[in-house]
């Protein structure tokens, strides 16, 4: 059984999240200030974490850089914050997904579950992906390794899948409504904004040069492709 911890500091979303998260099948801690969270990533080791970003004592976009220090946890967080700015942030800083209060509790499950089938397909026993080798760059989906060169690239599941899926066919063109499909999500205009960050997140993570990038490349009015080597 999985894992999840909530963090929020209102009482009626926490437990009605607890209610319907547990009804799917999972375990579920909750914490209502940023510092309880923290604390309970170290203790309770969670499989991913429902965060929200207004949240007393530290907040949200806060706990999520203490956990991006030296985790790959995965991230779904939960905003009352209308400003697109602030989402993107957040997910520049390595959230998984988002949702905007007021929420269907449903859809909640349904964004935990996609995040975790993404984690689950790239672990042991995640279906028996093969080695993905372009140039320098291996991805290794069992263990959910990456190295350029000489060099190991940390990625959250969320990227991995992103690049995964990109560099298993170098040269093709990926629209971003396929690109969300790749990761489970629901192709709707703002949302197909996070690739934009996530894939920003790939290259300053990959790219010598992020602001020039010569491995992960944009198809201006389409969408995104990985380099062919053949080229």
């Amino acid at each position: 059984m999985k894992t999840i911890l909530v963090v929020d500091d209102e009482p009626r979303i926490a437990a009605l999240a607890r209610d319907y998260l547990e009804h799917a099948g999972f375990a579920v801690v909750t914490a209502s200030t940023g510092r309880a969270a923290l604390e309970a990533v170290r203790r309770q080791r969670p499989d991913l974490v429902v965060l929200d970003l207004g949240l007393p004592e530290l907040d949200g976009l806060d706990v999520t850089r203490e956990i991006r220090r030296d985790s790959t946890l995965p991230i779904v967080m939960l905003t009352a914050r209308d400003d697109e700015l602030d989402k993107l942030l957040g997910l520049e800083l390595g959230a998984d997904d988002y949702l905007t209060k007021p929420f269907s509790p449903r859809e909640l499950v349904a964004r935990v579950k996609a995040v975790l089938r993404r984690v689950d397909r790239q672990g042991p026993g995640g279906g028996g992906q093969e080695i993905i080798r372009v140039g320098e760059l291996v991805l290794d989906p069992p263990r959910m390794r990456v190295e350029l060169g000489d060099r190991q690239v940390e990625l959250t599941p969320t990227e991995f899948q992103l690049l995964s899926t990109l560099a298993a066919q170098p040269g093709r063109i990926f629209t971003r409504s396929q690109l969300l499909d790749a990761l489970h999500g629901v192709a709707f205009e703002s949302y197909e904004r996070a690739i934009d960050t996530h894939i920003k997140n790939i290259r300053r993570k990959l790219e010598p040069d992020p602001r020039v990038p010569r491995l992960v490349l944009t198809v201006y009015g389409v969408g995104y492709r990985y380099a062919d080597d053949r080229a």
